[in-house]
């Protein structure tokens, strides 16, 4: 049986190339798994800043370990939170498959791209009271600015490998949620196609 494979209609779409819904969706999800991979990884032993007042001084004991925790947890964050964007994004009609594949990778790093900047800003709200506490030490003990240095750039270094790992797996991850959403969609409509007139 043949099916109707008659091009469609010229026009714009109707709709944007961004599906912000998705993309805050995406965020939110990423941000919240940063957050239960931290206290999980804190329950194991790793120290790491506590995202809340009143904490210890960020980082005051780095490690390579605590480093390679935050990058697994930064990667596990950012593929779910790409995951979601790309899947829960609408399907697109008369869209060329190569510009879906860009636009689903695109969503991907927007949720990625959301989720940093608004952890950024979290910490950077609850931040000041741990690094009052830790000027307070450094202050009786000179000795400690020297160690504070290296650790800030220990820290720098991991978060820095972390976030562009995570940026790319966030763009993976959405075109993989994004492929498997037209999967579905294709098997939902492959039995309501109408048949072509003979």
């Amino acid at each position: 049986m043949d099916y109707d494979h008659s091009p469609p209609p010229f026009g714009h779409e109707p709709q944007s190339a961004v599906s912000w819904g998705a993309v805050v969706a995406g965020a939110v999800a990423a941000l919240a798994m940063a957050f239960v991979l931290m206290a999980l990884a804190a329950g194991f032993g790793l120290k790491f800043a506590q995202p809340w007042p009143g904490g210890p001084a960020p980082f005051a004991d780095f490690t390579p370990t605590v480093g390679a925790a935050m990058i697994v947890a930064q990667v596990l964050s950012a593929a779910l939170g790409g995951y979601l964007a790309g899947r829960l994004r609408t399907k697109w009609l008369n869209v060329h498959d190569h510009e879906v594949h860009f636009r689903d990778t695109a969503h991907g790093l927007l949720a990625w791209a959301l989720s940093t900047v608004a952890g950024v800003a979290f910490v950077a709200l609850v931040a000041p009271p741990a690094a009052q506490i830790a000027n307070a030490a450094a202050a009786l003990d000179p000795g400690e600015l020297l160690r504070q240095a290296n650790i800030a750039a220990q820290v720098s270094l991991f978060m820095a490998i972390g976030l562009l790992l995570s940026a790319f797996i966030a763009c993976v991850a959405a075109a993989i949620g994004g492929l498997r959403r037209d999967e579905m969609h294709r098997v939902f409509w492959e039995p309501h196609r109408r048949p072509a007139p003979l």
